[in-house]
């Protein structure tokens, strides 16, 4: 039998928790998450919440420096609704008990990272994810209309080809590999995608390895709208060595004056941009990416030794002590640092209530394209994303709920049909390392169309060879990722093939220049099922 609920939330970080707590009050609510609870990108944010919680910042200076670092691209509503409702989602989040930095007048600690004008960035230390996943999963405990279910991989959305609305078929849950290797059903009247990015996609990421793209490939291959994938944001700095492992050091410490220096010592973001070190991502990635061309060195350096080790151990202790694990003191020796993947810009289409076009499917954080980060995300927005729209897609799927029903007829059991086990895993492991390698080296950072023509090419046959490997074979959790990552690799390609100009986070020698009278729109894609 399958296993039947009001909502069915695919993903456990800040968007998935906000929807499931609120919707918790309306119906009963289910929570997969492909490994234990708290493993996705909330709990490795380190910089913090951006929102306007000072007497000096506003709402049109927030507005504006968010629309600036989208370069064009932006949905003014969708700004205006994220900047204005999110000091209401901050309060309500502190009501939950979590902590953030204050001074002793009790007034939160402000900080500024790259692309703001003011501080407004509220914090706590540099693990701000970790206490509001922990803060958001304790209150998601006391309430007893929500399930977890951890270990859980959804593999495709189920939809129901007889209840369609304007030619698309109604979701109405997922077809998930648990952890036993049984594959069961999730149906629920509303279906909601939280699953993140796709940072996995690249061979360098700031992502954990739960990041690869699944809810926007299982919503392509249903049909949905998919928008912007070109737009992928490289941190400029993730820790440079050997035994680390994707360890984002945090735009937080150039907004405390931290200087990129090159391995002579010189500073070189100066001849960047005006704002030097706290100039928008890309272009500070883009600069590191060029200096380290020119140059034929390894890394970059972040140097915080002139702050003092009291401050940085007071304000950065996580990555002072991870630092310190890697031999690297930061109060005594710049930090090597390389841009890496980090977060989706572009991702499943959705309105300004996280409706997708598919009926009955909706998409919330990371994993949507709503319009807020336009070609390029301005720092810790992503947080805010996540509360608001977590907030709004609930009003708008409680409403709705009354007119979505249980299907009459229950969709039928998953078909292994004559599927064996695999023996030959090695195609799983080449293929994922193959598309890692050409995504870093042809659709990077800087791309040309001649890049873009062999990573596509390269795409088509590992699909094959894929789609191939998944009929023949038992579904497995690493063949359903795999699978994802080449799909979202295929729309990052098809997208920025698409885009004949350089704009935010995609830049192609190409066309080096913007052209607001053809860029200033969003690259659309979808199968049309």
């Amino acid at each position: 039998m399958p296993h039947r609920f009001d909502f069915l939330v695919l993903g456990g970080g800040v968007a998935g928790l906000s929807f499931a707590l609120q919707a918790a009050r309306h119906g009963t609510v289910a929570v997969l998450t492909k490994r234990a609870r708290g493993e996705g990108n909330t709990v490795h944010a380190q910089g913090g919440i951006a929102s306007v919680l000072a007497p000096s910042d506003s709402f049109d200076a927030h507005i504006e420096d968010t629309l600036v670092a989208g370069a064009g691209l932006c949905h003014r509503d969708a700004v205006e609704v994220t900047v204005r409702e999110g000091p209401d989602r901050v309060k309500e989040l502190v009501a939950l008990g979590a902590e953030f930095n204050r001074h002793t007048g009790g007034e939160f600690d402000l900080t500024r990272e790259g692309g703001h004008s003011a501080r407004r960035i509220i914090h706590s230390g540099d693990i701000t994810g970790r206490e509001v996943e922990r803060a958001l999963l304790a209150a998601c405990d006391e309430q007893p209309n929500i399930t977890f279910f951890p270990h859980t991989a959804a593999i495709d959305l189920i939809l129901d080809p007889r209840s369609s609305s304007h030619g698309r078929s109604r979701c109405l849950g997922v077809y998930a590999l648990l952890e036993s290797g049984v594959i069961e059903r999730f149906l629920a009247r509303v279906t909601v995608l939280a699953t993140g990015g796709a940072g996995k996609v690249y061979l360098y990421t700031t992502n954990p390895d739960v990041a690869t793209g699944d809810g926007v490939a299982m919503a392509y291959r249903a049909g949905a709208q998919v928008a912007n994938m070109e737009f992928y944001q490289f941190h400029p700095t993730c820790l440079y060595h050997p035994e680390a492992k994707s360890f984002l050091i945090s735009e937080a410490l150039r907004g405390e004056g931290g200087k990129l220096r090159l391995k002579g010592g010189q500073t070189f973001m100066e001849r960047y941009h005006a704002m030097g070190a706290l100039a928008p991502r890309d272009v500070v990635a883009r600069a590191i990416d060029a200096e380290l061309k020119r140059t034929g060195d390894e890394c970059v350096y972040l140097d915080m030794t002139h702050l003092g080790r009291a401050f940085l151990t007071e304000r950065f202790p996580n990555i002072y002590a991870t630092c310190k694990a890697f031999n690297i003191d930061m109060a005594s020796q710049p930090i090597p640092v390389v841009p890496a993947a980090h977060y989706q810009c572009g991702g499943v289409v959705t309105d300004l209530t996280g409706r997708t076009s598919v009926p009955g499917l909706y998409a919330v954080g990371e994993v949507a394209s709503t319009g807020l980060h336009g070609a390029n995300r301005l720092a810790s927005n992503s947080l805010l994303e996540g509360l608001v729209f977590g907030h709004r897609a609930v009003r708008a799927a409680s409403e709705e709920l009354a007119s979505l029903p249980h299907p009459k007829e229950e969709p039928p059991p998953w078909d292994a049909g004559s599927a064996v086990d695999s023996d030959e895993s090695v195609v799983v492991s080449h293929n994922w390392d193959e598309i890692r390698r050409l995504m870093w080296n042809y659709v990077g950072i800087v791309r040309t169309d001649k890049r873009l023509m062999r990573a596509r090419r390269r795409l088509e046959l590992l699909r094959e060879e894929i789609r191939d490997y998944y009929w023949r074979f038992k579904v497995t959790r690493d063949v359903i990722e795999l699978r994802n990552i080449a799909e979202v690799a295929h729309l990052i390609v098809d997208c920025a093939s698409r885009r004949k100009e350089s704009r935010g986070l995609h830049f192609t020698l190409d066309y080096p220049h913007s052209d607001d009278h053809l860029g200033q729109r969003d690259t659309v894609l979808s199968r049309g099922l």
